[in-house]
């Protein structure tokens, strides 16, 4: 039985043999909130209880939904692409631009919109203290039109 296999089926693997895991790239799934995440160690992959690692991307000319993260916190490091807009605050009306080389913060219920106007993907390596891939996720629809 995979490590996966036992999260799924409830199975405590921790009276088991642990050893350290090696996640090769795999599938990856559009987020909920429009970024397309290829999630590296998580629940899903090596039964992580309390880390999500992995690479999010923003593909050229597309932005994220208005929403906040409920329950955790999450760092991110934009790898390459042109520059990104994050547009955050409880009106959205702080923005900041992320070029490659800079680090964002995301404090858990911070309302958040990425907006990727470049002609290149904005790639980033991500992490957050919530393991599983269908994160606390939720969506404020009616956020979406402040941001231009």
């Amino acid at each position: 039985m995979t490590v996966l296999e036992d999260v799924q089926n409830n199975v405590n693997s921790i009276a088991a043999p642990r050893k350290a895991s090696v996640v090769k790239t795999g599938a990856g799934y559009r987020a909920e909130q429009g970024s397309d995440y290829e999630p590296g160690v998580s629940a899903e992959t090596v039964g992580s209880t309390a880390l999500w690692l992995g690479m999010i991307t923003l593909p050229a000319g597309k932005r994220t939904l208005a929403h906040v993260h409920e329950h955790h916190e999450t760092a991110l490091y934009m790898l390459s692409g042109d520059e990104m807009e994050l547009w955050t605050g409880d009106q959205l009306q702080y923005r900041d631009t992320v070029r490659p080389g800079d680090y964002i913060f995301i404090p858990p219920n911070m309302l958040h919109v990425a907006v990727n106007r470049g002609v290149n993907a904005a790639v980033f390596i991500g992490a957050r203290n919530e393991a599983t891939a269908q994160e606390s996720v939720l969506l404020r629809p009616e956020m979406d039109r402040k941001v231009p």
